[in-house]
């Protein structure tokens, strides 16, 4: 029976440190998204046109 306590306090504890590296992996901006956003003006016209609202604002504008 002891050993099961050791397993969950070993269990919980390794627990805590994943989570603590999930946390100062996140304010460190680990998982920040540097690369989407200077693609994505690229892809900005293929948006409006499968639209079917823009692609009615874009032939409105046309005429």
């Amino acid at each position: 029976m002891s050993v099961i306590y050791l397993l969950i306090s070993i269990s919980i504890l390794v627990a805590i440190g994943f989570f603590i590296a999930f946390i100062r992996a996140v304010k460190t901006g680990q998982y920040d998204d540097d690369y989407t956003p200077s693609v994505r003006m690229l892809f900005d016209d293929e948006l409006k046109i499968t639209s079917n609202k823009s692609v009615q604002t874009t032939e409105e504008k046309q005429i």
